[in-house]
């Protein structure tokens, strides 16, 4: 039996956006999936967009019931900023208001643990519509203000608070590449939105502790340590720039309080710097994250770059790095993605020796699969290859517990089968199988299993 500390949390994280779908009267406003999917729908994936998703907002009692069967002791999920603040600021939503005290109550009932996220790549649209949404200052101070509402709004019910999930990737792919609205391709934009985030991350943290001092408040960030080709000097500068740019860019600030020298040296040289003000370096500096969540599916696999770029190109990540497809690798057969448990391992080394061994709890892994339905038998989806994967990463996670890694729970990604971005339900992660036309819900394999590691706080090596 592969133990794991008492109080060791098991559960899974979702999203508003994914998961809750929209009815009419609800009061919500668009996001910018919401107005995209109305402008370009043939870019979504079977023309699936973020008004069904999994139904949440309608079936959220009985989806509350099926947190305890499959052993929820821990649940991470979020609120939609545009349900509360139709319009990012302004007039509150009062039914949203509601909607959520009364999940948030019932998941407490069940004495699950509640991880709260304020922000899941779904800016109100509004925002955008008005100041180029994260370009602009003022999206900072509308989400500061809405961060302080829901703290004083649910801070009886909200066991840690998370700032934002992942926020590298909006500005990866909403301001590098043509892959989340606005879809810009304007590296100034996307560094000046980089540091809005952060800003606003950390203002959020001020305002937590202001209203609750003994509230806990971190950031959820997808960790993937930089792997280089070689030991080659060139692939090991494209490793530590990429390292720079997908993990520290906001690890740093967050966790210690400023940038890497390195990363403002190179911006500098690309004349990228945003305008700052020694008040907001202050604000970063003095207001750290009590924890970290950590998002890890795959390695970061890097080369140096094998061309020199056009002159007149407009600058991408690619620039400095570009991916690596080591041959050899172990492959999920379903999904295209490696499959390399040693990264939880190796995550967990490097937030002990360079991040004072912070507080963690590893928020999101799960391996998605395309046509699950083919492995469904006698009615249930038989998903052993989940739990195959799943106790790998495990292992290695249960190892770096054992070499002094503070990492206090495992959340998989995710409970229901949800809505998934531009690729809707191609891949499907749930523990939980939906039915999209019938919205039926049926656990697997992998969800009863998930129980009993619960129950046991570990699982049979």
């Amino acid at each position: 039996m592969i133990q794991f500390p008492d109080g060791f949390a098991w559960g899974s994280s979702t999203s508003g956006p994914q998961t809750e779908g929209r009815v009419q009267g609800d009061g919500k406003g668009d996001n910018l999936w919401d107005y995209w999917f109305s402008q370009e729908p043939n870019r979504f994936h079977e023309g699936i967009g973020p008004e069904q998703t999994s139904g949440f907002y309608e079936n959220w009692e009985s989806d509350i019931e099926l947190l305890s069967a499959t052993g929820h002791s821990m649940f991470r999920t979020s609120i939609q900023w545009s349900r509360i603040f139709p319009l990012g600021e302004g007039e509150v939503n009062q039914s949203g208001v509601d909607f959520y005290r009364r999940v948030f109550e019932r998941i407490k009932s069940k004495g699950i643990q509640l991880l709260v996220n304020l922000y899941h790549f779904d800016l109100p649209f509004a925002l955008q519509e008005k100041g180029d949404g994260w370009e602009n200052r003022a999206t900072v101070e509308a989400y500061e203000a809405y961060a302080r509402f829901c703290f004083e709004t649910y801070g009886d019910l909200v066991d840690r608070w998370i700032t934002f999930n992942e926020p590298i990737v909006p500005v990866e792919f909403g301001y590098f590449y043509d892959g989340h609205y606005p879809h810009k391709v304007d590296a100034q934009a996307a560094v000046r939105v980089a540091y809005h985030t952060q800003l606003a991350s950390s203002l959020a943290v001020k305002a937590c502790h202001e209203v609750n001092p003994a509230a806990k408040i971190g950031i959820v960030l997808n960790l993937t340590p930089a792997y280089p080709r070689s030991q080659h000097p060139a692939d090991l500068k494209a490793a530590r720039i990429a390292e720079l740019f997908q993990a520290k860019s906001f690890l740093d600030p967050s966790v210690l309080g400023g940038y890497p020298p390195e990363l403002i040296q190179l911006l500098k040289e690309q004349e990228l710097l945003p305008a700052v003000a020694a008040a907001e370096l202050q604000t970063i500096k003095e207001h750290r994250v009590d924890f970290l969540g950590v998002n890890y599916y795959q390695p970061l696999r890097v080369a140096a770059p094998r061309y020199l770029p056009h002159p007149e190109a407009p600058l991408m990540p690619d620039r400095f790095y570009e991916p690596y497809a080591m041959p050899g690798r172990k492959i999920n057969p379903h999904r295209g993605w490696e499959i390399y448990e040693q990264g939880i391992y190796d995550i967990a080394e490097m937030i002990k020796q360079h991040y004072g061994n912070i507080e963690w709890i590893l928020t999101e892994n799960g391996m998605g699969v395309e046509g699950e339905e083919r492995f469904r038998q006698d009615g249930v989806i038989q998903d052993d290859y989940r739990i195959d994967f799943v106790k790998g990463h495990l292992r290695e996670l249960h190892r770096a517990i054992q070499d002094g890694a503070n990492c206090k729970g495992y959340l998989m990604w995710t409970f229901i089968d949800c809505w998934s971005w531009l690729n809707g339900y191609k891949n499907r992660y749930g523990l939980i199988e939906l039915n999209l036309q019938t919205q039926e819900r049926k656990i697997k394999k992998s969800g009863h299993w998930f129980k009993t590691v619960s129950q046991q706080n570990g699982f049979d090596a």
